[in-house]
């Protein structure tokens, strides 16, 4: 039985424009794409998205959730499109129960369905629906602390097969997407992305040191630049929290022209 779990962190792109044929994130969807030859199919797929937050960690655990087009100004296809997969709520009652094992309180949110963190990149890499899901929400304290606690919670969830996704945003500035690049912010731009990735694939890091520097992260070159807010960035937090550990690949990649990241421990 294999339970230990595959770990994904992904760049989800701009709302639905990965399934509108924009391309500035056809990089993105040959990346989604080579990573989801590269692991094993799942039986099943927790997601982290960076869409969703509460006070507490909660986890949808619907049988059956519908899907939640939380973005505007879009086409009308962009609210028609489907990814009817399954929730899996036994899985989601276990990842209940281990956080509130761990001291950290949670609840199950049956109604809820699954946002765009979910059904974008999914659509791109396994696009039969075919596995059943469920979400995991953020926190809304933003607490990197907090967010890796919840990932070392869950990193012990019996399952086989398991995929657990951070699906966030390596860089996510929204102004900086739809304004004209200046040397400053290229150079902000590819410095927080060299942190990242040393931060993230860096063997010769002590587990303590890695820690710390995602506790810390604000403290990299060009941090708040690349993340005015952190909740893009804080799906990595709970994957690494899961992982503790180096990451076994790495993927750089330019999403709406700007240098993004993804992330494989398995």
């Amino acid at each position: 039985m294999n339970t230990k779990p595959q770990i994904l962190f992904l760049s989800h792109g701009g709302g639905p424009m990965p399934l509108l044929g924009d391309v500035g994130h056809k990089e993105m969807i040959d990346c989604l794409q080579k990573i989801s030859s590269i692991l094993r199919k799942p039986s099943a797929i927790l997601v982290v998205s960076a869409h969703w937050e509460e006070k507490i960690p909660t986890i949808t655990s619907g049988a059956n959730p519908s899907l939640i087009y939380d973005y505007y100004g879009f086409p009308e296809k962009s609210y028609s499109i489907t990814y009817p997969c399954q929730g899996e709520p036994s899985l989601a009652e276990q990842t209940y129960k281990r956080l509130e094992h761990s001291g950290i309180s949670a609840k199950l949110d049956e109604q809820r369905g699954f946002d765009h963190g979910l059904f974008i990149p999914l659509k791109i890499m396994y696009p039969e629906a075919d596995i059943p899901c469920i979400q995991l929400s953020l926190v809304d304290n933003l607490s990197p602390a907090a967010h890796i606690g919840i990932g070392r919670a869950i990193q012990d969830l019996e399952y086989e097969n398991l995929l657990i996704i951070g699906s966030g945003f390596s860089f996510h500035n929204m102004k900086a997407f739809f304004s004209s690049e200046t040397s400053e912010s290229k150079t902000l731009n590819e410095s927080f992305e060299a942190w990242l990735l040393e931060t993230c694939t860096n063997s010769s890091i002590t587990e303590e040191e890695r820690e710390q520097r995602f506790i810390q992260w604000e403290k990299a070159p060009g941090a708040r630049y690349c993340h005015p807010r952190e909740e893009h960035l804080l799906p990595l937090h709970v994957c690494y929290g899961i992982a503790n550990s180096v990451c076994t690949k790495s993927f750089e990649l330019k999403i709406l022209n700007k240098k993004s990241s993804m992330y494989i421990w398995s």
